[in-house]
């Protein structure tokens, strides 16, 4: 009931309000013609024998000048009155637009004074629109920056996928320009990724790979992919890498820019290549064994050995070569055991001098039928280090065995113990009056396979026991290795390891 009798009297307004414009519409609209009738008015009382009016004024001229003044003042008040009028219907009109302004939105307007009430319609009908343009502005500037965080999201996400990948990547545009590169990158190539936005030529000092990069974009192959191998000079020397070229595409289909992946390919080339080299040694090495047991048993077969006594050689060589070629495949599985991970290693806190006596105490009868001294010389200091025992007598002795190979007669072989307190290290070293080892040799002692042509006559052997050494002490125990000598005046081989607290 109450909102019916509101809309009643809301309407019943509305209807006076209308009604109330359209009166002061009228009557505003007879104030211009009542200046001109008023104007007309004041001309005729001037100059009234012109219209016809001397009969009714006469002569008297004073009086129609007093009629026309009349006349005039009136239309002049009256169009003072308008003025004024309008005067007042725009101040109201210029508040209220000054109050929508404060209010900062856009509302219908209204104005009393119906002198301005088209402006009025037109200024309302403007905000309208105006409006209407603001509401959809707003609902396209939200969707916009919808998509701008969508598409800042996937850029980082982007960026740290770039950033995790291990490889080199280099991202450029379709005007081979550099947008986004990783750590790897730039480590690669010597730029700083900081340098924003640059030409790759400038940026890259590798000419070939800025050439690639510029073909596989001029291709224009949407879905295309090139894989080359690539060696870059980088601060850290000559690289091998796999390249990996992508043409990228836009929303639209159309190639945008290049994505290069640089895959490092140094280490595998490497490994391949000392895999090749290892398999060729061994090769080489199972060869000479197994031709002179399949030579001495041929001639066994063939009644070569009439008599016990050449017998008793023959079966002497095969049975040296036999054991040589036991030796060799032992050294060969150790040490592939240990540079796999697959050895079972069992390390305790023990004392390195108690490890070295035992295996003094095993090679003195060697030395002695050669009549070499062995001396040792070991600190008094208690201390304890982290080995497997088991490994590391066996690198020990391989030490012991190779100075009192490769020591004459009447020499001597000198064992030492010391302990570095202020680097935390026990140091062991294996000295010898033997043939020394050249200069030349020395960086390449520790390799497979590898022996010194200058003492081979010294001893056999097949160039695997210091490469064990290497491994147990450097692979297992986490030491390092070295070895000091001079041609002519014997070698020193030794290792440190870290003490225990």
């Amino acid at each position: 009931m109450n909102d019916s009798t509101s809309a009643r009297a809301a309407l019943a307004a509305t209807k006076s309000q209308t009604l109330s414009r359209e009166i002061h519409v009228r009557r505003n609209a007879l104030i211009p013609i009542l200046i001109v009738v008023l104007l007309a008015c004041g001309t005729a009382a001037l100059f009234p024998e012109h219209i016809g009016l001397l009969k009714l004024v006469g002569n008297r001229a004073d009086l129609s000048h007093v009629a026309a003044t009349g006349f005039y003042l009136a239309a002049a008040a009256l169009g003072l009155f308008s003025n004024l009028q309008l005067y007042r219907s725009a101040r109201v009109l210029e508040q209220r637009l000054r109050h929508v302004r404060a209010m900062e939105k856009l509302v219908e307007i209204s104005c009393p004074a119906a002198t301005l009430g088209g402006l009025t319609d037109s200024i309302n009908g403007v905000i309208a629109l105006a409006t209407q343009a603001v509401s959809q502005s707003s609902l396209r500037a939200r969707e916009l920056d919808i998509q701008l965080k969508v598409a800042t999201a996937e850029r980082q996400h982007a960026r740290a996928i770039i950033y995790s990948i291990s490889d080199a990547v280099l991202v450029t545009d379709p005007f081979d320009e550099l947008v986004l590169a990783n750590d790897s990158a730039a480590r690669t190539f010597d730029f700083e990724l900081e340098s924003g936005r640059r030409p790759i030529d400038k940026l890259l000092r590798d000419s070939q790979m800025v050439t690639m990069i510029r073909e596989t974009r001029q291709r224009n192959s949407k879905s295309g992919r090139r894989i080359v191998e690539h060696v870059v000079q980088t601060p850290v020397g000559e690289r091998t890498f796999k390249v990996t070229l992508s043409s990228v595409a836009d929303r639209n289909g159309e190639p945008f820019g290049v994505v290069a992946v640089l895959h490092d390919m140094t280490r595998e080339r490497e490994l391949a290549q000392m895999k090749n080299d290892f398999v060729s040694s061994v090769s080489h090495e199972l060869r000479t064994p197994l031709a002179s047991i399949k030579a001495y048993t041929e001639m066994l077969i063939d009644g070569e050995a009439t008599d016990e006594k050449t017998q008793g050689e023959f079966y002497g060589v095969i049975n040296n070569e036999a054991n040589r070629l036991e030796r060799l495949i032992d050294n060969i599985l150790n040490i592939s055991r240990i540079e796999s991970g697959l050895v079972k290693i069992a390390k305790r806190p023990q004392s390195l001098m108690v490890l070295t006596r035992e295996a003094v105490e095993v090679i003195t009868p060697q030395a002695g039928n050669k009549r070499i001294a062995v001396e040792e010389r070991f600190t008094p200091a208690f201390y304890q280090t982290l080995i497997d025992k088991d490994m590391l007598y066996q690198a020990v002795l391989n030490l012991l065995s190779n100075a009192v190979k490769y020591t004459p007669e009447d020499g001597r072989v000198t064992v030492t113990t010391d302990v570095d307190e202020a680097n935390r290290k026990v140091v062991m070293r294996i000295s010898d009056t033997g043939v020394g080892i050249p200069a030349k040799d020395l960086p390449f002692v520790f390799d497979k396979f590898y022996r010194c042509e200058a003492n081979s006559h010294m001893a056999k052997g097949t160039g695997l026991g210091l490469s064990m050494v290497k491994h147990i002490v450097e692979t297992v125990h986490h030491g390092r290795v070295f070895v000091e000598s001079e041609a002519g005046k014997g070698t020193c081989f030794g290792f440190e390891l870290d003490l225990v607290d």
